[in-house]
């Protein structure tokens, strides 16, 4: 543990941090498997509208620094192709 007053607040503030972001990742997951669950349950227009819902949450992650960019553009290019997949 940090000894300095300083260093122990940077703690503090680091675990309040990472718990926070922990929920956002979260919430950016059940959003993908939303996304998995209706396309694996042969469901197209739940499917094309989880994939609705997720594509914001998924870009917000970018911007709060959660994923990098390409990690989400990957995981919005696999949904999609799922998504597509149902609709042929």
């Amino acid at each position: 543990m940090a000894n300095i007053k300083s260093a122990r607040k940077r703690a503090r503030q680091a675990e309040k941090t990472r718990k926070h972001n922990m929920g956002l990742r979260s919430r950016m997951r059940t959003q993908i498997k939303n996304v998995v669950n209706a396309c694996d349950a042969g469901d197209g227009a739940a499917a094309a509208a989880a994939y609705k819902a997720a594509v914001p949450t998924i870009d917000s992650m970018i911007n709060k620094g959660i994923v990098d960019k390409n990690k989400a553009a990957r995981h919005k290019s696999r949904l999609n192709k799922r998504v597509k997949a149902l609709a042929v």
